[in-house]
């Protein structure tokens, strides 16, 4: 790689201002491409410009005729036609996460999946601090994996959020411990099929070794069988079989069973975060922190004190006797299934709609039949989500005019025992530049109805 001296980073968003910074510290002469125009902050523009790159937009050939290699924002597809044409001329095209990876000497933990991601790094994170080196997350959470990777030496740890947009242009990425925790449709307008959103997601152990570890959920149907394309060391985890070998629920506590040894860390009443999905995470964390060197001690009281992360079912405010729970993270329906099966007793009044990704809504709608009493639709979603809702028989069904109207509306009728939930199985992007804007709004207004 020592002959690439000219780079075009694809992307101005974090991810790609964070690797334009890392390559321009590095000497390269770093072209930061956008297709809309925007203005960097001047650190960043001077440091660009000193190394005899910039900012640029529109002419994207040009810059690709300039350039040995492209780093892809996660935004940014493989797949365009531009891209494949630079790539048959002997350009490099690879994901920032493949950048990082070059960069960094460390250990790595790698969590993918549809859900779950973002609290399983969290709480993988914490239990790293733990350990006597440098330690760091980043990736799909954060800032730039490139950026967080920095000025650590080969003891550290990094946990790093990836997601499947990330894991489309790797190459080498091999990390020491690489976790898959479920497969559920999701992003079908950049995949379009199962099949290759699944192929993205196994990238994450596919240049493993025995030295590795790969952590597959053995409850997930899909994600079971694919031990078969790991040449890593397996090890499953499991909520509802006592495995053989693994980590493993049993009487509502968590264990460690490996070589023969079991080691039990707590029980599920100790901790701070509930639902079933959050059960998969702490299994998934736990296993990643046992292979990290972790000690069961300093995994327990990381658990113990995790208050979870926020805008995932995260406690609001209660409101005349009326919990109130931000779950903007949800941006598909799996997420929201799991959201909703976490209050067992049910009586929610949520709050669904928002930019459509267009997947199948049958299952969500089915359960949301079950368990609210009403549900309210916003967004550019929800048309298409009233239509579903009344063929799958939910019968409280109303139409919001907005953000501020579905708020006011469930503030006017839920009562005790019900909660308030917003989960919109939709991105943000018809309201909100992003779903933590949308949650920080939401809590907002709820404070306000204090």
């Amino acid at each position: 790689m020592s002959a690439i001296q000219n780079v075009m980073v694809f992307g101005a968003g974090i991810s790609g201002k964070g690797a334009a910074a890392e390559l321009a510290e590095q000497g390269k002469t770093v072209f930061l491409y956008d297709d809309t125009p925007k203005v960097l902050e001047p650190g960043l523009s001077d440091l660009l410009a000193s190394h005899g790159g910039g900012f640029v937009s529109g002419n994207i050939e040009e810059v690709l005729a300039k350039v040995q290699q492209v780093v892809l924002s996660p935004a940014v597809p493989g797949s365009l036609p531009v891209l494949q044409e630079a790539r048959a001329r002997g350009v490099e095209v690879i994901a920032e996460v493949e950048l990082a990876w070059r960069n960094y000497p460390g250990h790595m933990v790698a969590i993918t999946g549809t859900n779950g991601k973002t609290t399983t790094t969290t709480l993988v994170g914490e239990m790293l601090k733990t350990l006597p080196v440098k330690t760091a997350v980043g990736g799909n959470i954060g800032l730039a994996l490139s950026r967080e990777v920095k000025g650590l030496g080969k003891d550290s740890w990094v946990a790093a959020e990836v997601s499947s947009y990330q894991m489309e242009g790797i190459k080498d990425f091999c990390p020491d411990v690489a976790v898959v925790l479920n497969l559920t449709p999701d992003h079908m307008e950049r995949h379009k099929t199962m099949e290759e959103y699944g192929r993205c997601k196994r990238n994450v152990f596919i240049n493993q070794t025995a030295k590795q570890v790969t952590v597959l959920n053995y409850d997930d149907p899909e994600v079971r069988t694919w031990g078969k394309y790991s040449k890593g060391t397996l090890c499953y985890f499991s909520r509802n079989a006592v495995l053989p070998e693994g980590v493993y629920m049993k009487d509502g506590s968590f264990f460690v069973k490996w070589k023969n040894k079991t080691i039990e860390i707590c029980h599920k009443s100790e901790l701070q975060i509930f639902g079933a999905h959050n059960e998969e995470n702490v299994l998934a964390a736990i296993a990643c922190g046992f292979f990290a060197g972790v000690t069961p001690d300093d995994m327990r009281k990381t658990l113990l004190d995790f208050k979870g992360v926020e805008h995932r079912i995260e406690f609001v405010a209660t409101v005349n006797g009326v919990p109130y729970y931000n779950d903007s993270k949800a941006t598909n329906t799996d997420s929201v299934i799991k959201a909703l099966e976490a209050f067992p007793s049910g009586h929610i009044v949520l709050l669904a709609g928002g930019h459509d990704k267009m997947t199948p809504l049958e299952p969500m709608m089915n359960l949301i039949r079950e368990k609210a009493d009403m549900l309210i639709l916003l967004g550019e979603a929800r048309e298409r989500f009233y239509q579903a809702a009344v063929s799958a028989g939910v019968e409280n069904v109303v139409m919001a005019d907005g953000f501020e109207a579905a708020v006011e509306t469930a503030y006017k009728n839920a009562r005790p025992p019900q909660v308030v939930l917003l989960s919109p199985a939709c991105s943000s992007y018809d309201m909100f530049n992003n779903f933590e804007e949308r949650g920080r709004y939401f809590k907002k207004l709820v404070h306000e109805l204090e």
